[in-house]
């Protein structure tokens, strides 16, 4: 994707989020999101879209085989998952006293770590 600016999004690398369509839609299961890869709007998270994955003999896999691995799904397919109300929520930016930006949940207003 190649744009001027480097898109801006809600969720990062660490976040606990449910996917909200899909195959492995689940509103009430929280997943941890394992990577952010944003030049192609896409995150990975943990045990989601699973795939079949062929793979050779080499010197770190001995047998080789068929391996079954995660693969990004769409940001879009995704929502932060807000502790407080114990479900998702949309993600807001705003600005602390000292005039950092922090995201906050907009159904809580909980403040996001």
């Amino acid at each position: 994707m190649k744009t001027r600016f480097k898109p801006k999004f809600s969720i990062k690398k660490g976040d606990s989020v449910v996917v909200i369509t899909g195959d492995d839609k689940d509103l009430k299961k929280p997943r941890k999101v394992l990577q952010v890869i944003t030049e192609k709007n896409r995150v990975l998270v943990e045990g989601v879209n699973f795939v079949t994955k062929h793979t050779k003999p080499s010197a770190q896999n001995t047998k080789g085989g068929i391996m079954k691995v995660e693969a990004p799904v769409a940001i879009s397919n995704v929502m932060l998952w807000d502790a407080k109300s114990h479900g998702h929520s949309k993600v807001s930016r705003t600005r602390t006293e000292d005039g950092k930006l922090v995201r906050t949940a907009k159904k809580s207003g909980e403040v996001i770590k």
